[in-house]
């Protein structure tokens, strides 16, 4: 018998409030292993794809221009498995430091550790465990690499904490999402070039656009507990802040691309991956007449379509390695 429509219904014991219904880990997971795997943020594989899609567009662009090599299939796969435990890492390290905040916010309060289904010793021991996997894979790489994959580890640290003393806490999370370019491109070519470095910034720019998107949905609880965001700093002002981070977004990848190729003086291959970050910049143009700033299940959905949005460029910044 269905509940009555003015009723809400009740969550299962242990699934997140706004993880995806459904999804693998409530199904599939063995029951003891659901919590941790909840506290990495399995059940929610967006942010997976937010991290790993930097280390794409380094591989695609770089390789494109250079060529691809056998290594860079490895380059590939493990960048998708250390971002995978990268970003359960941080995610867990985040709710331990976010602990007492995620239970006085509505959307959160159901996660592992407020809610009591992993201790906080219990989510350090994880945190450490999924860093050390991802640190074996990390050493497989030059050291050029590596010294930049422990850097990261610094603002994987900080991150947490920006929301107290910062408006900006999204500047922190771009510099650690999307450090993975640096990397990646590092770990192909040996090198950092100045395209590496425009293109990290545009995924800084991206990160600031989608993440503030994301921060609407909890902007009234996080102005009741005084946690700060770009969303609370915009205000009504926000979607005009969101064109403006699209704008830089679109303009920095194109530089990116632009300087990466200008020296091989490949016209076709340059219009392909030109073709790439407009085809993203349509995308992400569909997505702000979309959006509605004031229903969070519009923020959340728009946020979730940035996936589609990331991947668009790839295929194009690779293909620029067939063309003349």
């Amino acid at each position: 018998m269905s509940l009555p429509p003015e009723l809400p219904e009740v969550e299962p014991a242990g699934v997140v409030a706004d993880a995806p219904r459904g999804n693998w880990v409530d199904v599939y997971a063995p029951a003891r292993a659901r919590p941790y795997l909840r506290l990495a943020r399995a059940d929610r594989p967006i942010g997976t794809w937010l991290l790993l899609i930097p280390c794409l567009w380094a591989i695609a662009l770089a390789g494109g221009v250079s060529g691809f090599r056998g290594w860079d299939v490895w380059l590939v796969v493990s960048c998708a498995v250390g971002a995978f435990l990268m970003r359960g890492a941080g995610c867990t390290w985040n709710d331990i430091t976010d602990r007492e905040i995620d239970a006085a916010v509505a959307r959160t309060r159901s996660r592992p550790i407020p809610s009591g289904q992993v201790t906080v010793r219990g989510a350090l021991v994880w945190m450490v465990v999924q860093a050390l996997l991802a640190a074996g894979i990390l050493f497989t790489y030059n050291w050029l690499a590596v010294g930049l994959g422990v850097a990261s580890l610094a603002l994987v640290a900080v991150y947490p904490f920006a929301k107290r003393f910062t408006w900006w806490p999204q500047v922190f999370l771009g510099l650690a999402f999307n450090w993975g370019v640096l990397l990646a491109w590092a770990a192909h070519a040996g090198e950092v070039p100045m395209a590496a470095v425009l293109l990290y910034a545009g995924g800084i720019a991206w990160t600031l656009y989608y993440d503030t998107i994301y921060a609407h949905q909890d902007r009234e609880d996080d102005a009741l507990i005084g946690v700060k965001s770009t969303a609370r700093l915009f205000g009504d002002q926000s979607r005009g802040w969101l064109w403006a981070f699209f704008a830089a977004t679109i303009l920095l990848l194109g530089a990116a691309v632009v300087l990466a190729h200008v020296e091989e003086g490949r016209v076709l291959a340059l219009v392909t991956a030109l073709a790439g970050v407009w085809a993203m910049g349509w995308h992400i143009a569909w997505q702000l007449r979309q959006l509605d700033l004031d229903d969070p299940a519009s923020c959340l959905k728009v946020f979730r379509a940035n996936r589609d949005a990331g991947l668009i460029p790839v295929p194009f910044l690779a293909a620029a390695a067939w063309l003349g």
